[in-house]
């Protein structure tokens, strides 16, 4: 791949997605992006750069940015911030609305097994307030391929058994004649999987108690991660929780956000003096 190349690739994820990506990142971008090669027969990079530059196409574009981003994901992939959420985040927030609803994002969700992860383990609960709440899950992410595989809720292998235990697979889960299993079709309807840019305001998504972007803005350059961060924070009921990566520190991101008071491992908006007095 030709540095020229390289540079026009990285300037496509910045703009379009935020992704910042060095060039001793290179090779990151050439696992990322040959899929679309090979389905395009483009034999290197330097073709499909020429295509997108010469045949311009919103659709494609789009389409490569997306492929740029980081997809790895596995189920109950943080056991503690799951467990923070159903047993202490939800209950405390359930207690003060006035609706009985509660909703949650996760943002950047990749293949879906997050939002799957906390819709099973909501299944589960056999008492306490929160099986008379409506509880509304939202799920996104900026690839449209993503989200397809979400929706569908089939998973090879090799992912059921990252995080997934047996009893689980067995309970929730039927295998397909090609081997791949899927997730029942009472969890693939109880999650809104949706496409959305972070770098784009979320205003239609609603607004949320909870909120999950785990490592997602840290391979964002810096004023991209303000601008998705903003976002985010703009659909965070007063009151709700942020959930990110275990060592993303958001304070140093945005000044507007610091870490709960309430929740062990979550962020929440900071309120002003002056927000204060007016409440």
């Amino acid at each position: 791949m030709q540095q020229t190349t390289f540079s026009e690739i990285a300037d496509l994820a910045l703009k379009e997605t935020g992704q910042a990506f060095q060039t001793s990142k290179s090779y990151l971008v050439e696992a990322r992006l040959a899929a679309i090669c090979r389905r395009e027969n483009f034999s290197t990079l330097d073709e499909l750069v020429h295509c997108l530059r010469s045949r311009p196409n919103a659709s494609f574009k789009q389409e490569v940015a997306a492929a740029l981003t980081d997809k790895l994901t596995r189920f109950f992939a943080n056991p503690f911030m799951f467990e923070q959420i159903v047993a202490h985040t939800l209950p405390r927030r359930l207690s003060a609305s006035k609706t009985g609803r509660l909703s949650l994002w996760c943002a950047g969700v990749s293949t879906g097994q997050e939002a799957y992860s906390l819709a099973m383990l909501l299944a589960e609960l056999d008492q306490g307030p929160l099986q008379q709440a409506k509880i509304d899950l939202v799920a996104t992410d900026v690839s449209l391929a993503c989200i397809e595989t979400a929706k569908a809720g089939i998973y090879g292998h090799f992912d059921v058994q990252l995080g997934l235990s047996a009893q689980r697979l067995l309970q929730y889960f039927q295998q397909q004649p090609s081997g791949d299993w899927q997730i029942d079709e009472r969890f693939r309807q109880g999650v809104r999987f949706q496409s959305h840019n972070l770098l784009t305001p979320a205003d239609r998504l609603g607004r949320f108690d909870v909120i999950i972007c785990r490592n997602v803005l840290r391979n964002m350059g810096g004023p991209m991660q303000k601008t998705a961060l903003g976002h985010i924070l703009d659909r965070l009921l007063p009151g709700g929780v942020l959930f990110a990566g275990e060592d993303e520190d958001l304070s140093q991101i945005d000044e507007g956000i610091i870490r709960s008071r309430d929740t062990r491992g979550a962020w929440e908006r900071r309120v002003s003096r002056k927000s204060s007095a007016a409440a």
